[in-house]
């Protein structure tokens, strides 16, 4: 009986509560880089599984034979679909369980509403704002998530999808969804508005997220994170509830700062990318010899593989092209190899390479590749001139130089791997189609360019085998 009312005790809740945030807190450092993102990973799992546990000690907390099913469903889907999926699907598989948390605030801010109802009317206004802000945030988090889920997947074209007048329709739903808010706030008591403020908020998210193109993507998936993050914060001051407060403001936080990154490394603005309509654009590359750009030099395994084994510096420029072919564990053999013969290797990462912020980070850590080995792109490109071979691999946006030297391109700007100014440069490609922001690439019609053709964990395993040979 002591040990019982111990532990329901409201002092013994909350710093059950305070345990876990720091684990939140600590766990989210130690994400901070690669050698410790596995451990962080738990440490924040131990602190979510804190925070269950102590919400669940609460006398109030509601039927534990529902919550018990809920858990169990969840566990059913989420453990199978995390050890399933393929690194080339993760983005997609974040973007999807991201929604699920901003539907999840949604539908609890909803039946908050419902109880205050059935209990008198409305709640006070301390409790009324936040349940309003969740269910606008979260719906539209969670549309938004499954639009993005949708494009990456390929459900939906990559490509911008845009209606006439596009931005009117977005500010019309989102003063819908906000004046709903305004009436039920000053006093009106209706279910009605709150359902009205739902849907809105929900093809709002919907909208919002279609006219944006491929090549943005990874920077919206950030954007929808923190807008997960600060609903659940909302959530948790609705059901006074400090863990979650704590947490929703940490990803919210953590998502805005990465989305700004993000941004700031494509040159583009937040407000320019939500306003859509840039990547996935399926764009010709124009035919060698076309205008002064020359001809396409293509090459063979054998040759890449004499220019590799006797240099003396090569840079691995990787993309979602090595992600697709799954090309990641060959590459990391013939760098091994490669470094049996004294080649140092280097592998530049690109902020936004991949579909999904650290996607890169993450492909080649699975494949045990030297955490010293992966160089950010502002501590890399100073290298590229005393590097000897660079090799890309399905990185092709990234690598564009159209983006430092035209100034009509889409992506005039944005900051770049400068593989270009490497001695000889060797481009991965199955064919010469553009990469997801549509755009075509000049560094592929430069004198010191090769392109190898095919599928790149195929290429990349021929390359191997003659370098073994040589």
């Amino acid at each position: 009986m002591y040990i019982a009312t111990f532990l329901q005790d409201p002092d013994f809740i909350r710093m059950l509560y305070i345990l876990a945030f720091i684990c939140f807190i600590v766990g989210l450092r130690l994400l901070n880089h690669p050698r410790t993102a596995r451990r962080g990973n738990v440490v924040a799992a131990v602190g979510m599984g804190i925070a269950v546990t102590a919400t669940l000690l609460i006398e109030s907390v509601g039927d534990y034979g529902l919550i018990a099913l809920g858990i169990a469903v969840g566990t059913g889907v989420g453990v199978p679909a995390a050890r399933n999926v393929k690194m080339t699907a993760m983005p997609q598989m974040v973007a999807l369980f991201n929604g699920v948390g901003g539907g999840a605030v949604a539908l609890i801010s909803w039946s908050e509403y419902r109880e205050s109802l059935d209990a008198g009317g409305n709640p006070a206004l301390e409790t009324l704002i936040p349940i309003l802000l969740a269910a606008i945030i979260g719906s539209i988090s969670f549309w938004g998530s499954n639009i993005a889920f949708a494009k990456l997947q390929e459900l939906l074209p990559g490509r911008p999808i845009q209606l006439p007048g596009q931005q009117f329709i977005n500010i019309a739903l989102l003063a819908v969804a906000v004046g709903c808010a305004v009436v039920i706030a000053s006093g009106t008591e209706s279910q009605g508005l709150f359902i009205a403020i739902l849907v809105a908020a929900a093809i709002l998210g919907n909208m919002v997220v279609l006219p944006i193109g491929g090549a943005d993507m990874p920077v919206v998936i950030s954007l929808l994170n923190a807008f997960t993050g600060l609903s659940a914060a909302a959530a948790g001051l609705a059901l006074d509830n400090v863990a979650l407060i704590v947490a929703g403001m940490l990803v919210g936080a953590s998502g805005s700062i990465l989305t700004m990154l993000m941004a700031e490394a494509m040159n583009r603005s937040i407000p320019n990318i939500v306003a859509g309509g840039f990547g996935g654009v399926a764009a010709a590359a124009p035919a060698a010899g076309d205008g002064d750009r020359g001809p396409v030099r293509s090459t063979d395994p054998a040759d890449v593989a004499i220019q590799l084994a006797y240099a003396t510096k090569v840079v691995v420029a990787p993309g979602y092209g090595m992600a697709v072919a799954q090309a990641q564990h060959t590459v990391r053999e013939l760098a091994d190899e490669l470094e049996k013969r004294g080649v140092r290797v280097d592998y530049a990462i690109h902020p936004v390479a991949g579909r999904m912020p650290g996607h890169m980070n993450v492909l080649l850590a699975e494949a045990d590749v030297p955490y010293d080995h992966l160089k950010e792109m502002d501590e890399i490109n100073p290298e590229f001139p005393q590097t000897d071979v660079a090799l890309v691999i399905g990185a092709n946006d990234v690598t564009n130089p159209a983006a430092r030297e035209q100034a009509d391109s889409p992506i005039y700007g944005m900051p770049i791997l400068d593989v270009d100014k490497a001695t000889q440069v060797i481009v991965l490609k199955r064919s010469m189609n553009t990469g997801f922001a549509g755009i075509d690439n000049p560094l592929f019609y430069k004198e010191n360019t090769a392109l190898l053709f095919g599928d790149a964990k195929e290429s990349v395993a021929s390359v191997l085998g003659e370098v073994k040979e040589l």
